[in-house]
């Protein structure tokens, strides 16, 4: 693996370790804190924290990411070569977890979604690129950061407030339609995707002290949410959660990527740089929009961490295998 990028997975690593830390630093009295005075700490810390990443850090990085944006050069073929598998790949993973029971957790389905097809494109993917394709794939590679969350985010925040909608008593479909409009238009993810295409629309730009304060409150988005898996960590902690977080890191990490390979290889036969940063975008561990999306709904905290975390963790494995495959393609 290429050392910029192992670099940033101990940064990564060490931001989480630094919020786990934190909810176990002893009481102002100096004693160490008991198991389940941790977890409650954690518990008013992570809810404090998604709370202000959610209504602030994170929509201003995604209106500024949509005002800013050159939708005139976007690259067709590899967005296509991104996109046509993973909805699909999103929308069977939503579809099965229904199946398994998602009346009894409406916004489980779509949280679940989440963590197996959305993967962490920024603190991870935009040194990846970088490193291992240069300027003309990280370009790529931001091409595609952009319209990932405009599509993934809004689609599945529209999943979870459908099935919210649609398993309120009494509700009838004129009303389902309605309440999921508008709960999904209104959502502190979608609304500023949406506001942000609209502005860029108007060809105005941005003034100099808006796009300032923007990007300085988006800069804020790669911090505070490593710190926040770190305080879930410490409040859910790993044990019982492993089995759930390794079946998301091989849909996410294996099947996902596979896929993507698959037909951007074999249908629109991309090669090159472009093959390797769809691929490489694909096979990238679990993003903290998983978390941050779970808090959202309050369902599933604990299970995204851990996929996040045992992900990221088996991704030093998985980029290397990937990397191979590429390599050998002729």
């Amino acid at each position: 693996m290429h050392l910029d990028v192992l670099y940033k997975l101990l940064a990564i690593f060490a931001t989480v370790a630094a919020g786990w830390g934190l909810m176990h630093w002893p009481a102002a009295s100096g004693q160490r804190l008991q198991p389940q005075a941790v977890r409650e700490r954690a518990r008013h810390a992570s809810a404090g924290l998604s709370d202000v990443a959610f209504l602030v850090f994170v929509p201003a990085l995604l209106f500024r990411t949509m005002a800013l944006q050159d939708f005139s050069r976007m690259p067709v073929k590899p967005l296509v070569g991104m996109f046509v598998p993973t909805l699909s790949f999103a929308l069977l993973i939503y579809l099965w977890q229904r199946h398994r029971g998602g009346h009894a957790d409406p916004a489980g389905p779509a949280t679940a979604t989440v963590a197996a097809s959305y993967g962490n494109a920024v603190q991870l993917g935009i040194p990846l690129s970088a490193a291992l394709f240069g300027a003309s794939g990280l370009a790529l590679h931001l091409a595609l950061v952009s319209v990932h969350g405009l599509v993934m985010l809004t689609l599945l925040t529209a999943a979870a407030e459908w099935d919210r909608a649609r398993y309120q008593p009494s509700s009838s479909m004129a009303s389902t339609v309605w309440t999921t409009a508008k709960q999904a238009v209104l959502h502190p993810v979608v609304l500023p995707l949406l506001l942000g295409v609209l502005w860029n629309l108007t060809g105005l730009g941005l003034h100099p002290l808006v796009d300032e304060t923007l990007a300085l409150l988006a800069r804020a988005v790669v911090p505070v949410c490593l710190i926040l898996i770190g305080v879930s960590l410490a409040q859910y902690g790993l044990r019982d959660h492993l089995k759930g977080a390794a079946s998301t890191s091989v849909l996410k990490l294996i099947v996902l990527p596979f896929l993507v390979l698959a037909f951007s290889y074999g249908v629109l036969e991309l090669r090159g740089t472009a093959l390797g940063v769809v691929v490489m975008m694909s096979a990238l561990p679990v993003g903290s929009n998983a978390l941050i999306f779970a808090h959202r709904y309050r369902v599933r905290e604990a299970q995204a961490t851990a996929a996040i975390v045992t992900s990221t963790v088996a991704f030093a494995l998985t980029a290397s295998l990937w990397l191979g495959v590429l390599a050998a393609l002729p």
